[in-house]
């Protein structure tokens, strides 16, 4: 049911939606804003979810907390946040009844034109790492551009606030969840990006072949370029699956040197073959690899695949350089912490999968990698076989530690490798001091977990805080805890 303009009219519409999180209650002030009938659902029933539905409620909303998994009578349409897994009884019920199903990114895509809106074109990001280091590189060379533009989705702003806001956006720099594209049937965005795939959310997706479908949706309908990562085929594979505009072309990014229709590394130079004049001649010069913080393999991917979106768009040369320049990441990733007698302390607690601890681990050459946590179902040999050559040692914490204790004695039995048992906060600062004794002048101790961390640990945030101040602390003299 539509309104003026295409946009969806959703007065006295009975809307469900699931789930009292951040993107929940966004997408739930919206719709009764809009003159929808909300019900809120969620399974919890907590402190949090009571202050939270009270909020909701006098804003019209119904909630209903501890039931997530019952169909209210009468339901028009279910938006839900995008941790609720597919297989949740409520689709099953919406299925059933014929009820869609949406998420908070395919409402706001609806919502994002009509009288008084400004419906600004999406550069899509997404990948199971890097995403939001690339959506903010790509927002910082925007704004080094003079657009008016905003780092959003998944990145932490819900769209919905973005897309419903007075501000008349540009262009938006989009982070997407293999969960928000499952949820987003309708996206189109001018161009999109897959950075990477490695098995990640399988408990949610089921199979890898799912969970690389849900990543391939960024590139339906895309206009202007599909971007994907030369080192990945399967990123490439996305691409010839994808139903696109006419015209729309397939853009590699490479840290060789590039092809045709391709950006890469020249001489430490990062350079466009894809948005030029006789691209098979000709090479534009975008920024220096030294341009980027930190420059280390992975996050020089992440600066290129910005680029080729901005450049797509129709950025210049100078406000890549500009922007690149002026971006710095957020903590906890590849954040170097300390010095102390000649080592350096690096903080990767985002790495919370392995995909993401090989990138860190592969940044530096001799190193003590401080590691564990909450697997997730992952396994640790082929991360370690890969790793062997750089690793001076190996300092492990967390409920699966072992799985990594034993990827280590197969792969790397001469790596010397402490198993700390004690699964306290405190761990973390024994887990320094002996990194530190394994380590000597001219190693790196990285903290890259590759496991999630909440077995020990509030989020991966605390993970890392934790680390660098244990660092600090080692750094300041002994210490006990």
């Amino acid at each position: 049911m539509t309104g003026a303009a295409g946009t969806e009219d959703f007065t006295g519409r009975h809307v469900v939606v699931a789930g009292l999180g951040v993107s929940g209650v966004s997408a739930a002030r919206v719709l009764a804003r809009l003159g929808a009938r909300v019900t809120v659902v969620d399974g919890g029933d907590g402190e949090g979810h009571r202050v939270r539905a009270a909020e909701l409620e006098q804003a019209g909303a119904i909630v209903r907390l501890g039931d997530g998994a019952t169909l209210p009578e009468g339901t028009d349409l279910i938006v839900t946040s995008p941790g609720w897994r597919p297989d949740s009884p409520l689709f099953a019920t919406a299925a059933e009844h014929g009820v869609p199903v949406w998420g908070d990114v395919e409402l706001a895509w609806r919502l994002r034109e009509g009288p008084g809106r400004h419906a600004a074109p999406w550069l899509a990001v997404t990948g199971t790492n890097g995403k939001t280091t690339t959506v903010r590189m790509l927002a910082s060379v925007l704004e080094a551009a003079g657009l008016r533009t905003a780092a959003v989705g998944n990145i932490g702003t819900p769209l919905l606030d973005v897309v419903l806001s007075e501000t008349p956006y540009d262009v938006l720099a989009v982070e997407l969840s293999s969960y928000q594209l499952h949820w987003a049937p309708s996206v189109r965005a001018h161009s999109a990006a897959v950075l990477n795939l490695a098995p990640d959310h399988l408990d949610w997706h089921g199979t890898m072949a799912a969970y690389a479908a849900d990543k391939g949706r960024v590139y339906q309908g895309n206009e202007v370029a599909c971007v994907h990562n030369v080192a990945d085929p399967a990123t490439e594979a996305l691409v010839r699956e994808a139903d696109v505009v006419e015209g729309c072309r397939a853009i590699g990014f490479t840290l060789g040197s590039p092809r045709p229709s391709q950006f890469g590394v020249v001489d430490g130079f990062l350079v466009d073959r894809a948005f030029v004049s006789d691209r098979q001649k000709n090479a534009q010069e975008l920024a220096e690899v030294s341009d980027i913080t930190p420059a280390v393999p992975h996050n020089v991917a992440n600066a290129l695949a910005a680029a080729a979106l901005a450049r797509a768009f129709g950025v210049e040369p100078a406000a890549v350089r500009e922007g690149l320049r002026a971006f710095r990441p957020d903590a906890h990733r590849i954040e170097h912490v300390a010095d102390v007698d000649g080592v350096a302390y690096v903080d990767d607690s985002k790495a919370t999968n392995t995909h993401a601890a090989e990138a860190s681990l592969a940044a530096y050459d001799s190193l003590v990698w401080i590691a564990g946590g909450l697997a997730k179902g992952a396994t640790f040999d082929a991360l370690v076989a890969g790793a062997v050559s750089r690793l001076r040692g190996a300092v492990l914490i967390g409920a699966d530690r072992d799985l990594i204790a034993q990827a280590l004695a197969r792969h790397a039995p001469d790596v010397p490798v402490v198993d700390l048992e004690r699964t306290d906060t405190g761990a973390m600062a024994e887990a320094v001091r002996e990194a530190a004794r394994l380590a000597g002048p001219g190693d790196t101790v990285l903290m890259a977990p590759a496991c999630a961390s909440m077995d020990m640990f509030t989020n991966y945030n605390e993970r890392g805080q934790v680390f660098a101040e244990a660092v600090h602390a080692l750094a300041s003299g002994p210490a006990t805890d």
